[in-house]
Parts: C-alpha cells; structure tokens; sequence
C-alpha cells in the first residue's frame, strides 16, 4: 500500500521537472506617496513563490529567477505605511513603483494564503482573520491561547496552562483543522485534554478561516482552519534571523528561540530551536498541584526556489512534558509548592514530521503537491515511566492543486487528497482499538471576477474508511473490530462585493462533513483524562453541516471594523452522553465507579455573530473593540448544546505616541469582558459567572546598530479575578467519591518580560 501510494506521488511530480521554466526577473521601487521619497527597508513579498526581500537605499528591489509567466500576488509592507497589495503578470515583466500611503490605521487589505486561490481579504469570501508574530508575544502561554485572545470566534478548550484546544464558532476537536508546513496535523485531537503538538514560536504569522472548509480540507474542517505560515526565505545573498525570549510570573514561564534562515542563488534553508518550562500555574487561592510543562522544539528546512517553482523539504520535532493532578477533595486542590519537577501522572508526547512541500509553475498554470509524513506518539504516565497508555499514530498524506490559467477573469483549480493511519497501542491500558484509517478526496473550484464583484463555486468527493481491530483480553472481548465506509460529496458558493476602497462585503453558503473518528466508533475503556469509562459506537453516521455566513468590512479614516453573522446546522451530531447515571466499576481500582459515557448523535443549530471596531480620534490613539457569540441548541433533545463558550467582548486603549530617542513606541490598557454562560446542558457540565480581566502593557523598539530590538511587559488579570472559564475542564462540576464538587479557578495575576530581535546579514 505504501509502495502504490509513493508511486502516484511520482506522477504528480515528475511532469513538473520535465517542463522547461524559462527565466524572467521583477524589478520595482517604494516610495512615500506624499512625499516621492524611497521607502528604504520596505519587505517586498511573493506569498505564491515563498519568497520575499528588502528595498535598498534607493528605495529599489529586485527578484531574479522567478517563471517567466503567470499572474501572482506581490505584498508591500513597511511600518507606518497601509500594506499595498497588487497581482502582476510576469509574462509582461516592467518596473513597478509602488507608493505607500502613511497611515497609523491597521490596514484590511491582507493577503490570504490558505484559501484555494491566494488573494486578498478584500476578494476572498471566506471569513478570515490574520495574526501576525508580533501579536503573538504577550502574556500567552502557547499559540492557541494567543488566538483566543485576540480574534473574534475563536475560543480554547483548556486544561491549565499547559493545554489548549482551538475552538471556531462553537467547534472544537476533530471539526477544526490544524495546518502546518502545508500538512494537516494529526495527533489526537479526539481527546480532551489532548493538546495541539505546535511550537508556538515557529509561524510568522497565523491565519484563521472560520467556517465550513471541507471543500478543500476534506472531513474534519466543518468548524475552520488554523493555518500556520512559516517565515519565507529571504534574497539570493542573505541570512535573516531571530531571536526571543519571555519569562511569565505566574508560573515561571520561561521560553526561548532562535531562528536562521538563508538563501544562496536560490538554495534555502532554515533552522530553528525553540524551549519552554513552566512550574505550576498560580490562582488566587494558591498553586495548583502538579500542573507545570515543558516544550521542546527543533526544525529545519531544506530547498530550492527557482524559476520553476519551489521545493522545500521540512523537518520537525517537538517533545511535550504536561503534568496531572486529581484531587479527593477541595482541600487538596492548591498548595504553596511549585517545582519544575513534574510528578505523575504525566503525560509524554512527541510528535515527528517531514513534509515536502512542492510549487511547480506549468505555464501559466501551477501545481501544488504537499507530502507528509508524521509519527504521534502519546504515552500517559500513572506512576512511573513505563506508560499506562501508550498511542503511535503514523500518518502519510498527500495533497495536489492544480491551478489552471486564468482567462477572463476565470481562476479554476482541481485536486485531490489522500492519507493512510496506522495506529497501534503499545501498554497494557488500552482506551480505543488498533486501527488503520483510509481517506481519499478529489474536488473541482472556479473563481470569478468581474469588477467589483467576485464569485466562486467547487465540489467536493470524499471517501473514508476506517478498520478498527478486534481483541481479547483473559478470554473476553474487549474491542469488537469495526469496519466503516463513509462516502459524501461537499459544495460551497461563495461571493464578494468591494463598494468602494472603504466598504466590501462577503458571504458563503454550502454544505460540509465529518467521518466518525476511531476514538468515537470503538472506544471502550477508562479516559484517565476526563474520570469517565467511553464506549464507542461502530454505527455511528457521519455528520452533515449546512453553514452560511455573511460579513461587511469597513474602514476609513477614524473607523474601522466589520460585522459578521453566521449559521451552522449539523446533522448527526456526534457527542458522548452519561444516561441515566450509568456506572462501571474497573478490576484494578475496586473502589472507583467511573460514569459511563456512550457515542450517539443530535441534531444541532449553532449560529452567532462576531464584530471588530477601532476608533482613531487621533493619529497616535486606537481604541480597539472586538465581540463573538455563540448560540447553540441540541434540537433533538430540546436543550443547549454542550461545551459552548462564552460570549466575549474585549475593549483594547493603546497608545502610540512619538518619543524621541524610541521607535515603535506604545502603551495600553484593555478590559476582557466574558459573559454569563447558563446556557449548558446540566447533564455534562456547570453554568459560569460572568467577569472582567485587567490587561495592560508597554513596549518599543531600540536598535543595536542597524538591527531592531523588540522589548516588551504585558500584564494579564492583573487583578488577580477568581474566575471559571465556560471551556475549562477543571471548572466545577466533576463530584468526587465523597460527593465534593472540585473546581480549579483559571490562572491569577500574570506579567510577562518579553524581548523580540529580528536580523539580516549579508
């Protein structure tokens, strides 16, 4: 199978070194559009082509070996300026200026990668949001507590610190796709205290599609896409790099990194090393046991950018430490230890990956083909270092687009998508079966521009089977073995609508799916994790979501913003109940009676809005506001859904004023405000208190001879609020053996030291 599965890889990739590219270059000048000066410095990119550069003293750039035809997006950014985005066609190459307008106001014009056809915000009708690695430094603890925090919709599932879940719109788990080095993630994201194996120091900049994304992401993307964008090579003849450090006091955070990256006529490179450890977090009442972590990080890249496109070949490996503790009582619950040394239970995960990442320019045309292979391995530690439960998932993929030539404003593309797992348990516990799952997937895209107005439409085939195995343990079946196909076909409508430079507006509409995982059609078992026995279900059905949403932009002068609105119903929604307060008890722990929680479906409707609005009254002061809800109803039972989060508003005052002697200087003040959430189901959860965090911080820019120093202090819950999360798992509302209803507050007061330092060489 593996040996069938390379050779279709090769069919893909050899017609692309058979074409002969020809050579072309792209030359072009920044300049003040006020003033005519060169902007000298400006960053000149090439999102198709992974390739970016800088101006010189003349304010000039110059890009050599690129295709020698083809249409492509450039972006021009430079601090202080609006980002100006253009399409240029290289088949009729000419020195292009491009005039910068000063502006304090953050631009909307940014471009999309992640989508089918790399465009702008603007001409894209997915729903999309763009955090950059400057916004990912504060008091974070890793890359999805920095998402949450920051864009609208986007909420974590949370286990401490040390573990956090993305949720879009409601869905979390396995209806939210994580992309990294062009190659889904695949860990094990059915669990819930099953992080996202992700250095978060390693993207230069993270983008966001909410909503249904099957259409080009296959099962598993009905809630969105997390998209993590690397930093690009930089020009023939330099060596860029960084380094960054931070240090958290609420739980001794500390995490460093260093990142060089080079490219020498073409031949790129780039390495990076990245360690985090943190001792366990503090509340208000005091620390939480045994609740600390460490991350360890190493990647490198290898490849070639030339006229014919680009290879890169990318290396991972990332080793996560993440400490457990299960009280029997409210009076074990905080302590005033906090030692880096973690205890058991612990859990042990590495995560392995090479993925070789391929853009062949065919003409006017391009093909993609991204190549992945990953090895998950999970152990968790009950007391001692042999594993109790011991998961080795191994993944091999592929995905190919193919992006015909665009006429007429038409930009159509097709792919296709494939992935074998293999999945085996390797210690005595054993929660879900052995397993081998199969995906295959092919899908057709069309894009249409005509003036201000842009329509797309696509279909998508999917076909997934999944084989779980049987086993007998002492004579008795403890995994019947499964054998599942799920087939389904996905469709997507998309439109746009630009006004004037000022106004745009977008909306989607379509239909998406989810495959039943292993976990939910086989598990049969104690899930250490949640204090609950699983059973699965092997008749489970996949689930069907119809979505829509609709979103208006906005921005000029002292306003900006935007409004959306979306609706998500799901057939067949699959969740794990306790009905009728079922319990077992487990041989090896005689005096424990764990709930037991089988699989079955819903229907559900979840719908919501999300907002953004900054106010500038003057050049120097933003006064940022964002807003996201979610309503979510089990329409088959009559009665909320499960594990929704809380409505959220943050309200952001920040100041940018010029101090002589500092660049990039700023200050400011926010207030987080999370609503009441009393709409839960009573049989899984506990309602939460609304409240309000305190966040505040300062940072600037100061040059160590020609190269620019980031330094920076932020402050979160500076208060010191005791406060639940609606999507923690240590919230109350677990019952011990003594009837005690445990809960551990969210982390208390938190300042974060913080220093960012980008370089070049020649």
């Amino acid at each position: 199978m593996k040996l069938k599965f390379l050779g279709s890889l090769l069919l893909f990739i050899l017609p692309a070194f058979i074409y002969a590219a020809t050579v072309a270059a792209f030359t072009g000048k920044v300049t003040d559009a006020k003033t005519n000066e060169p902007i000298i410095g400006a960053t000149v990119t090439i999102p198709q082509l992974k390739i970016s550069t800088s101006t010189d003293a003349n304010g000039q750039f110059n890009f050599a070996n690129l295709p020698a035809r083809g249409r492509y997006v450039v972006e021009v950014k430079y601090l202080g300026y609006s980002s100006l985005v253009k399409t240029v066609d290289l088949s009729s190459p000419s020195a292009l200026n491009f005039a910068l307008v000063p502006s304090m106001i953050e631009t909307r014009e940014v471009v999309v990668t992640g989508t089918l056809v790399t465009a702008t915000s603007k001409y894209n009708s997915t729903s999309a949001a763009v955090v950059h690695k400057e916004d990912l430094q504060g008091s974070y603890t890793n890359l999805i507590d920095a998402l949450a925090k920051q864009v609208p919709g986007v909420s974590q599932i949370t286990t401490g610190p040390g573990i956090s879940k993305p949720v879009i719109r409601g869905l979390g788990y396995n209806r939210v796709v994580t992309l990294s080095d062009g190659v889904k993630q695949q860990g094990q994201q059915w669990g819930d205290e099953h992080g996202i194996e992700i250095d978060q120091y390693q993207a230069d900049r993270v983008e966001v599609l909410r909503g249904a994304a099957s259409l080009q992401y296959g099962s598993d993307a009905i809630g969105g896409v997390i998209n993590l964008v690397e930093p690009l090579a930089p020009a023939s003849g330099m060596i860029k790099g960084e380094v960054l450090s931070n240090y958290s006091t609420n739980n001794g955070l500390s995490g460093t990194s260093l990142m060089l990256t080079g490219n020498e006529s073409g031949f790129v490179w780039r390495g990076r090393g990245s360690y985090q450890n943190a001792y366990s977090y503090k509340t208000a009442n005091g620390y939480f046991p045994n609740s600390g972590y460490s991350n360890t990080n190493a990647s490198a890249m290898l490849g070639l950018n030339k006229s014919w496109g680009y290879s890169h070949l990318n290396f991972s490996y990332y080793k996560n430490n993440v400490g457990f503790y299960d009280p029997e009582s409210v009076d074990e619950l905080y302590t005033t230890e906090h030692s880096r040394t973690l205890d058991f239970p612990r859990q042990d995960i590495r995560h392995y990956k090479i993925a070789l990442n391929n853009n062949f320019v065919l003409g006017e045309g391009s093909l993609k083909v991204d190549l992945g292979y990953q090895k998950n391995q999970r152990r968790e530690l009950e007391d001692s270092s042999d594993p109790a439960l011991f998961f080795d998932l191994n993944t091999y993929s592929l995905d190919a687009k193919y992006a015909l030539p665009a006429k007429n404003g038409l930009e159509p593309v097709i792919g296709l998508s494939g992935s074998l797992g293999h999945s085996l348990n390797k210690a005595d516990e054993k929660l879900i079966p052995e397993y081998n799952a199969y995906a295959a997937g092919a899908f057709g895209f069309i894009k249409k521009t005509y003036g201000t107005n842009t329509v797309s439409a696509g279909l998508r085939y999917d076909y997934i089977k999944n084989n779980g195995k049987q086993l007998f343990e002492e004579g008795e079946e403890k995994f019947p073995g499964f054998k599942n196909d799920f087939s389904s076909i996905s469709g997507a409508l998309g439109y746009t609508h630009v006004f004037n430079d000022n106004l745009n507006f977008k909306a989607n509409a379509g239909s998406a799916f989810r495959a039943p995982n292993p976990a939910e059609l086989g598990s049969n078992g104690v899930h250490e994790g949640t204090f609950r026995y699983e059973i699965g279900n092997p008749n489970l059905s996949p689930e069907r979501s119809y979505q829509a949403d609709a979103t208006l932009e906005f921005g000029s002068g002292m306003v900006t913003g935007s409004l959306g609105v979306y609706e998500n119903y799901v057939h067949n929604f699959i969740y794990a109940s306790n009905t009728g307060n079922e319990t077992i008890e487990v041989p090896d722990e005689a005096l424990v009676e764990y709930p037991v929680y089988r699989y079955g479906q819903v229907n559900a409707n979840l719908y919501g809005a999300e907002a953004s609005l900054t106010l500038h009254p003057v050049s120097y002061i933003h006064l940022e506001n964002t807003f996201g809800y979610t309503h979510a109803q089990n329409t088959t039972l009559n009665r909320p859904l499960a594990f929704i989060p809380a409505g959220t508003l943050h309200n952001t005052l920040r100041f940018e004023p010029k101090i002589k002697g500092l660049n990039a200087f700023y200050a400011y003040v926010g207030i987080d405000n999370y609503f009441k959430q009393s709409r839960i189901d009573a049989t899984f959860e506990t309602a939460t208190a609304s409240y309000t965090l305190l966040n505040a911080g300062i940072g600037t820019t100061v040059k160590l001879g020609a190269q620019p120093l980031k330094i920076y202090v932020s402050g979160y819950n500076l208060t010191n609020k005791r406060y639940y999360d609606a999507l923690s798992r240590l919230k109350p509302g677990r019952l011990d053996q003594t009837n005690t209803a445990l809960g551990v507050y969210n982390p208390g007061r938190n300042i974060t030291f913080g220093f960012f330092l980008p370089f070049s060489i020649k």
